[in-house]
């Protein structure tokens, strides 16, 4: 499959079926209890960053960050540690 085509068909995906996945991937099955093998955990979890890419705020979208009122500030900057004994 094409990346354009790829990328259509999630696009198409309707918001119930990305729920679905999001769940799958939280619980590690299937709804009707079948376990997600290693390749259905790649595949859907590109799908579902795909999707949210696609349709979602970048917010609400899975792996989304919140860094709040630390946006900006130096949180983010690694801090020398000192060993004390």
């Amino acid at each position: 499959m094409s990346q354009s085509s790829y990328q259509d068909t999630v696009s198409a995906m309707p918001r119930e079926l990305y729920d679905r996945m999001v769940e799958a991937l939280a619980v590690g099955h299937w709804p009707d209890g079948r376990s997600l093998s290693p390749e259905q955990k790649k595949q859907t979890m590109e799908a579902v960053i795909l999707w949210g890419q696609l349709h979602l705020p970048e917010n609400e979208r899975i792996g989304h960050i919140d860094k709040g009122s630390k946006a900006g500030s130096n949180c983010d900057e690694p801090q020398p540690l000192t060993w004390k004994e």
